[in-house]
């Protein structure tokens, strides 16, 4: 008898119900200004939820001023909190639910940003932010993971039903998790257990507040940092045992390290011509003479985590969503029909934020119009994510090159 598709059954994350298992994943918009939100920001995220999704996610809103790291994200503090309110309650007529990611960004930022040099969980210099970096004291260690704990009253007030904590990707929590970027010899460094202490500070913080205040809680994990010297799988299941152990909602799995290996995170061609068009002249040059050498590159495939995330699934018993290439109806159930309990995507969203009602209106076949030529990843960190198929007006060496790539 085939089994029938769980993708559009409601679903019960924490005290929030989502009527289905799709979310927007915690991609950059690169919609704010001046650290806040914008009407740009609120018309993206109502138009995925009119397009059908579960729960629609803010990306990256820094729990301070030193986790910024562009003047287009959100800083998660009470004078936003109008801004955020209106599209929370924009989204929930909709009758999707809202959700906001969570996080610092270490070393990866700039005096300018942060206000202070970037700090992180050791000294040294950044190539990915061009920036000195300073280890983090332990007062400071204790004060962000404090602030964890007030960005998740913040959004409460704002409204959301969920908050994503960001502890992958390369950002503070994983700079501690991560030997590469964890050279510490104090309580904060050294072995896997001292590496989590920060984690776990910030954790306390989070869970503490959310019981209160009745919030879902997510924490986006990395599986593997993707290079050799980083978190590899046996670490990271440790790691996700753990996280398991203070009743978080779900796990989002995801891998990659944006400053030494970005497109691990997301996978496909990056377009090197395009990325430097909107660059700084000085780094513009940089990235066409050597970002080929730079950049590694990985092929995109369809469903490209779901191998390692079954790893995880076989060993914890707490729901998992799975995120990473999900551009068809026919990998969407793949994945659930592996067990993971939801699903995340961006790309797919970004090309068509009506791309779930699609989906249930189509049958396995159906499948995204967004080719992976990261055009949208290409523009993000510059102007806003636009899929390219949107913008008609893009000049011509930009067409060419898209135009080329496989």
């Amino acid at each position: 008898m085939k089994k029938e598709s769980l993708l559009f059954t409601p679903y019960k994350l924490g005290p929030v119900t989502l009527r289905n298992r799709t979310i927007r994943s915690a991609a950059f918009e690169s919609m704010g200004r001046a650290y806040g939100p914008t009407e740009q920001l609120k018309n993206y995220h109502v138009s995925v939820a009119r397009g059908g999704v579960g729960m629609t996610t803010l990306a990256y809103a820094a729990v301070c001023r030193s986790g910024l790291s562009f003047e287009k994200q959100l800083w998660l503090r009470p004078e936003i909190v109008p801004g955020l309110r209106d599209i929370t309650e924009a989204v929930h007529r909709e009758g999707a639910a809202a959700s906001i990611q969570i996080g610092h960004c270490g070393n990866m930022t700039h005096y300018t940003t942060a206000g202070q040099i970037p700090i992180g969980a050791s000294s040294g210099f950044n190539l990915y932010a061009y920036t000195p970096v300073r280890a983090m004291r332990r007062d400071e260690i204790r004060q962000v993971a404090a602030d964890f704990g007030r960005a998740v009253d913040t959004a409460y007030e704002a409204g959301f039903d969920c908050v994503e904590v960001h502890a992958g990707h390369g950002y503070l929590i994983s700079q501690f998790l991560s030997p590469y970027t964890n050279r510490r010899r104090d309580e904060y460094g050294g072995s896997l257990p001292n590496r989590m202490r920060f984690l776990r500070m910030c954790l306390d913080e989070v869970m503490e507040t959310a019981a209160r205040r009745n919030m879902a809680v997510l924490v986006k994990h990395n599986m593997e940092d993707g290079f050799k010297g980083g978190i590899e799988i046996p670490e990271s299941l440790e790691i996700a045992r753990a996280i398991e152990t203070y009743g978080v909602d779900g796990i989002v799995l995801s891998s990659g390290f944006v400053s030494k290996a970005p497109m691990a995170v997301m996978r496909g061609i990056i377009p090197l011509y395009t990325m430097s068009y909107y660059m700084q002249w000085w780094l513009r040059i940089f990235v066409r003479l050597f970002g080929r050498y730079m950049i590694k590159q990985y092929p995109f495939e369809e469903c490209f985590f779901l191998e390692n995330a079954k790893k995880f699934r076989a060993e914890l018993k707490l729901p998992l969503v799975y995120v990473g290439g999900l551009v068809s109806r026919e990998g969407i159930e793949r994945a659930l029909d592996s067990g993971f309990e939801l699903v995340q995507m961006a790309r797919a969203l970004v090309n068509d934020p009506a791309f779930v009602d699609k989906l249930r209106e189509g049958d396995r076949s159906t499948r995204s119009a967004c080719d992976h030529r990261n055009y949208c990843i290409a523009r993000m960190y510059s102007l806003d994510m636009q899929c390219c198929k949107h913008c008609p007006d893009l000049p011509r060496k930009i067409r060419e090159e898209l135009a080329k790539l496989p």
